[in-house]
C-alpha cells in the first residue's frame, strides 16, 4: 500500500541543482527547504467523456443535473484524465486541453500538482515498514532439564463441546476467543482475510494477499434511488496505512461512514458530486474519532501516529459517473467496446506523482524509487489538512468502473493494462470480474492487501433499496 511519513530526500536541490546528501534538510548553496512538499489544490471539475465511435447509451430516467457552462475563466485546475478521447470542460467552464492540440496554453495542461502553491504546509506519509526477507527460526530446546514437548497434534485431546469452532489446521483443537487454536496454537483465518459481496449492479472482493498478516483494506457497496426513482450505485474502497496504529479499524470506519453518508444524501436530491465530497468528510471524521486523547484536535501532531487510511469511491447513475478520493487508491474506466480507450480517472496523492508533476523525474523513474508510494494525502487525525478530490463524468457509452487499492494497480498500473485484466463480460458479471482481478494481483505476487469493486455503467434499472 502507500507509505508513512519520512523526510523527502533528493539527489539534487530542486532550486539550484546543487548535489545533496541524504540527510540534508536544507540546501547548503541556496538554503532551499528540502522538506517542503506542495499541497494539492481543491479539485471539483466536471468533464464529459465523449467519443466518436459509438452513440450514447439507451435513454433511462435520470435526474437533470446541471452541466458546466460553455464559457468561463481558466484559473480552475483541470482534472486528471488519461484517455485521449474524453474532452470536456472543467468546473470553471473552460475547455479541457486535448493531447492532439499542443498549441494550447501549456499552463492549462500542467498537472494539478505542478501548480500547487510553494511553501504551503503539507506532509508525506510512509506505510510499509521494513520487513526482513527471512525470519530466523528459534533454536531447539537443549539441556538435560529442557525436555522437548510432545507434538500436540498426536496427543489425546478432549472432545470439544458441541458448537465449538475447530481449528482449520489440526481439525481437533478448540479455537479460543483470541482466534488461536488451544491445541496447536495455529492462528485462525480472520473474517476479513477474504471478503466478497455482490448486489447485482455492483460487486467487491477483498483479500489479505500473500505477504501481510492481516487485511487492512475495507470496502462498502450499496444501491439506492434518486428522488425521481432512477437507480444509483455506490462503491467505497479504503486502504489502511500499515505503519499507523489500528489501520484496519481506520479503513473499516471510513468505508462505513462514507457509505452511510451517501445513502442518506442521494435519496434527498443532493447532487452526487457534493454528496461524494460530504461522504469523504464524514469518513475523515470517523477516522479522527479513533485517535487517542493525546492527539491535538485541529492541529497537526507529527509525534502522534494516529489511525489512518486512504479512500476512493465511485457513484454510478443512469447518466453520471462521480469519483472522489484522498490518497493513492484509484478508479479506472474500461469501455465495454474495447476498441475505445480506457482511462485512469484519479491522480495519486503521492510522492511519485508530485515528482512527475514538478518535472523532477519522469514517471518510470518516480515509480521505481523506494519513496514512490509515500502518500501526501490521507484520512487521520495527524493529517495536515483534508482536501477531497471529486470529479464528475458523463460517459457516452457503456463500460465498467474499477475502484481499487494499490494492491491491484501495482500489477496493472496503466489504463491499458487494467483493461487487459478486466474480463470482457465484466458488465454482466461484476462479481466474477472482481474475483478475476484479485486473482491477477495474487498471481503477480500478492505483496499487499488487494481490494477491488466493479460497477457497470450506466446503473441498471432495478428495485430501489440499499445494503
Amino acid at each position: 500500500m502507500s507509505q508513512m511519513p519520512q523526510p523527502t530526500a533528493l539527489s539534487r536541490c530542486p532550486s539550484c541543482e546543487e548535489p545533496l546528501d541524504a540527510a540534508d534538510r536544507f540546501c547548503g548553496a541556496c538554503g532551499y527547504d528540502l522538506s517542503t512538499v506542495s499541497a494539492p489544490p481543491p479539485d471539483h471539475p466536471t468533464i464529459a467523456m465523449n467519443g466518436t465511435a459509438a452513440g450514447p447509451p439507451s435513454a433511462a430516467p435520470s435526474t437533470d443535473w446541471p452541466l458546466a457552462h460553455e464559457t468561463g475563466g481558466t484559473d480552475t485546475p483541470a482534472p486528471v484524465h488519461r484517455a485521449a478521447d474524453i474532452p470536456g470542460t472543467d468546473s470553471g467552464g473552460s475547455e479541457l486541453p486535448h493531447p492532439e492540440h499542443p498549441e494550447q496554453d501549456p499552463a492549462a495542461v500542467r498537472p494539478a500538482a505542478a501548480r500547487r502553491t510553494a511553501g504551503q504546509p503539507s506532509g508525506v506519509r510512509f506505510d510499509r515498514p521494513s520487513e526482513p526477507d527471512e525470519y530466523p527460526l528459534a533454536p531447539p530446546a537443549d539441556g538435560p532439564d529442557r525436555a522437548v514437548p510432545a507434538d500436540p497434534r498426536t496427543g489425546d485431546l478432549p472432545v470439544p463441546p458441541a458448537g465449538a469452532k475447530l481449528c482449520v489446521a489440526c481439525r481437533a483443537g478448540q479455537v479460543d476467543t483470541d482466534g488461536y487454536c488451544e491445541n496447536c496454537g495455529h492462528a485462525q483465518p480472520r473474517e476479513r482475510d477474504h471478503m466478497e459481496q455482490e448486489l447485482g449492479a455492483v460487486a467487491a472482493v477483498s483479500d489479505r494477499g500473500l505477504r501481510h498478516h492481516r487485511n487492512e483494506d475495507a470496502f462498502a457497496i450499496s444501491s439506492t434511488a434518486l428522488p425521481d426513482g432512477s437507480p444509483v450505485v455506490v462503491a467505497i474502497v479504503c486502504d489502511g496505512v500499515s505503519s499507523a496504529t489500528r489501520p484496519d479499524e481506520a479503513s473499516l470506519a471510513a468505508s462505513l461512514a462514507a457509505n452511510e453518508s451517501l445513502l442518506a444524501a442521494l435519496p434527498l436530491g443532493t447532487h452526487p458530486q457534493q454528496a461524494m465530497h460530504e461522504a469523504i468528510v464524514a469518513a475523515s471524521e470517523a477516522v479522527n474519532a479513533l485517535a487517542g486523547p493525546s492527539t491535538a484536535q485541529g492541529e497537526h501532531a507529527p509525534h502522534v501516529n494516529a489511525p489512518a487510511c486512504t479512500i476512493v469511491g465511485a457513484i454510478v447513475t443512469s447518466s453520471l459517473l462521480i469519483v472522489g478520493w484522498v490518497g493513492d487508491s484509484r478508479v479506472y474506466w474500461v469501455p465495454v467496446d474495447r476498441s475505445s480507450l480506457p482511462a485512469r480517472l484519479t491522480e495519486d496523492d503521492s510522492w511519485a506523482a508530485q515528482m512527475v508533476a514538478a518535472g523532477l523525474m519522469n514517471e518510470a523513474e518516480a515509480y521505481a524509487d523506494e519513496r514512490a508510494h509515500a502518500i501526501t494525502g490521507w484520512l487521520g487525525a495527524d493529517a495536515y489538512e483534508l482536501e477531497p478530490h471529486t470529479v464528475s463524468f458523463k460517459p457516452d457509452r457503456p463500460g465498467v468502473v474499477v475502484v481499487c487499492t494499490d494492491g491491484l494497480w501495482n500489477y496493472a498500473e496503466s489504463a491499458e493494462e487494467m483493461a487487459e485484466a478486466v474480463p470482457l463480460d465484466a458488465a454482466e458479471r461484476p462479481l466474477h470480474s472482481a474475483q478475476v482481478l484479485v486473482g491477477h494481483a495474487l498471481d503477480g505476487g500478492g505483496h499487499d492487501n488487494v481490494t477491488v469493486a466493479v460497477l457497470p455503467f450506466p446503473a441498471p434499472s432495478q428495485g430501489a433499496g440499499s445494503a
